[in-house]
């Protein structure tokens, strides 16, 4: 995987616990990328490295630096280090652009819906840059968020509503919002299963659907699509988390394993529902990863001998081969597992 150094060359404050690095593009070979992609930063805090991967909220040909907004999250080591000390002109290694979540042409689409909550917006909010601009389809965000205030990109989405007025509509949720002026638009609660359906009655037919929020959010609105009796083909969600169901964990117990990392072997408890990965991080192997979710393959090991469970994948991976599998989602099932890291 490529990796590259990057300096800040600015620092935009969204909201009061969202900020927005501004990389500037590499003078020479400028890095590609899609709308809706995302990066991923490296960073080394307190001796110990992370790796976390942020959606871009910029797009390509465009916005001339490259984006990425991050959102304190409360525990979260990384995106506090970085809304607390990262600067401009600091450097920083990120690895080439990945992920599948972008828009794919398909000439029946007449209408595309992003649904966002919070730092949800950020990779829908590249994409729509991209399609108001490169496309003539009618675009409609519905974005949930707390309040007024917690709503990221609010005046640069107000600006796209001006310009594209004819084609771009933004239905906001606000669920804590105490100072609410109601109108068509403006709503309050959370996106509900009663919204989806009268909005989809509203739209032009096909559709596509990108979603990035809360698993509750993702189900709300295919339970709604399945209800009014259309095809879940043009869903499409980005997830930066694995969702666990107990019940795949019932024949998992805690197990030692042989993994072999850059020619060295490497003994490691992996105790019941922490991954393969999880664990050798915390025993400090630096394994390469990116997203964490089973979507790309950065993590991916060769099981030499003994077996292994993938567990919470969103959909299925076609591209490996019987004996590869992503460590990020990996379980032992035997005592004898053996992984090797090519």
């Amino acid at each position: 995987m490529k990796s590259y150094t990057l300096k800040v060359q600015e620092i935009r404050t969204e909201t009061d616990d969202t900020v927005t690095l501004c990389f500037k593009q590499p003078g020479l070979k400028k890095i590609k990328y899609l709308a809706g992609q995302y990066l991923t930063l490296q960073f080394r805090i307190s001796g110990r490295r992370y790796i976390r991967p942020y959606s871009f909220s910029s797009t390509p040909l465009i916005d001339s630096t490259l984006d990425v907004t991050i959102k304190r999250v409360p525990g979260g080591v990384v995106s506090n280090y970085i809304n607390d000390t990262v600067k401009v002109d600091d450097v920083i290694e990120v690895q080439e652009p990945l992920g599948d979540f972008v828009f794919k042409s398909d000439e029946s689409i007449r209408s595309v819906i992003f649904w966002g909550v919070g730092s949800g917006i950020t990779p829908l909010f590249s994409m729509i840059k991209d399609l108001l601009v490169n496309n003539s389809l009618n675009i409609h965000l519905v974005y949930g968020n707390k309040s007024n205030s917690s709503v990221i990109f609010k005046e640069k989405l107000e600006e796209l509503k001006m310009t594209y007025s004819d084609r771009f509509q933004v239905h906001s949720f606000y669920s804590k919002e105490e100072f609410f002026i109601e109108d068509s638009h403006n709503y309050r609660g959370r996106i509900n299963a009663d919204f989806v359906e009268k909005l989809l009655q509203d739209i032009q037919s096909p559709s596509q659907h990108f979603i990035c929020g809360p698993i509750g959010l993702k189900n709300t609105i295919k339970e709604s699509l399945t209800k009014l009796g259309q095809s879940l083909d043009n869903v499409f969600s980005e997830d930066f988390e694995i969702v666990k169901n107990p019940e795949d964990f019932k024949d998992i117990y805690n197990r030692e394993i042989l993994l072999n990392f850059q020619g060295f072997d490497n003994k490691i408890t992996i105790n019941k529902g922490n991954s393969i990965l999880e664990e050798a991080l915390e025993t400090g192997i630096e394994l390469p990863y990116s997203c964490q979710t089973g979507n790309c393959s950065t993590c991916k090991g060769i099981v030499l001998s003994g077996e292994l469970k993938m567990i919470g994948l969103e959909k299925p991976r076609t591209d490996l081969a019987n004996n590869e599998y992503l460590l990020c989602c990996s379980y032992p099932l035997t005592d004898n597992v053996s992984i090797k890291i090519q």
